[in-house]
């Protein structure tokens, strides 16, 4: 299978989103935004539904890619925090402003795209639960707890006006609350003992 061909399925299959809609969308769409004809089109995908998840499939794992060359630079913690959060942002809002359509390739709960989406959400907080495992955390915070403290930061961003503005005084923000010196001990999840009765009552 050529690989530049796929990727011009695949991004026929993106054009065709963005007007139609996935549920819209036919074979036939495709093939013309294309200009080659509907069995060429099947050479490379089995159907509109398969053209669909290899394009969820790529855009995820091409956020991911630029998550995880953020997370293994050598910057300070917080310009690496910074960077692993902006590709999950960033291809939410790419997909946004191109289309409201092209958000349907984000959703979760989806037939298509559901494994997809949450594939990438789990890569996404391994590599962060990485990052403050080698940063350190702040007494009593685990660095899986931190990871989803960020995600779910930056799922609030979102929806926000001026979300990009946002994202670096927010992971500024989080950075200094989350991150503590490399090999700092966190706090026991013991609980303190209840202390003695001074009167010595029982």
């Amino acid at each position: 299978m050529g690989t530049d061909r796929l990727d011009e399925v695949l991004d026929a299959a993106y054009a065709c989103l963005t007007r139609y809609g996935a549920r819209r969308t036919t074979m036939d769409d495709i093939a013309s935004a294309m200009g080659v004809s509907r069995s060429a089109v099947y050479q490379y995908v089995r159907n509109k539904d398969d053209a669909f998840r290899r394009l969820a499939g790529r855009l995820h794992e091409e956020a991911l890619r630029r998550a995880r060359a953020a997370a293994a630079s050598d910057a300070p913690y917080d310009e690496r925090l910074h960077g692993v959060l902006a590709a999950k942002l960033d291809l939410v809002l790419q997909l946004a402003g191109d289309s409201p359509h092209a958000t349907e390739l984000l959703d979760g709960k989806a037939r298509l795209f559901g494994e997809i989406c949450t594939a990438f959400t789990t890569g996404l907080r391994d590599l962060l639960t990485s990052l403050f495992t080698e940063a350190g955390t702040t007494e009593g915070v685990e660095p899986r707890e931190a990871a989803d403290i960020c995600v779910a930061m930056v799922i609030g961003l979102e929806s926000m006006p001026g979300a990009r503005d946002l994202l670096a005084p927010a992971t500024a923000t989080l950075a200094t609350g989350l991150l503590g010196a490399p090999g700092a001990p966190r706090a026991s999840r013991t609980p303190p003992p209840t202390p003695s009765n001074p009167r010595g009552t029982p």
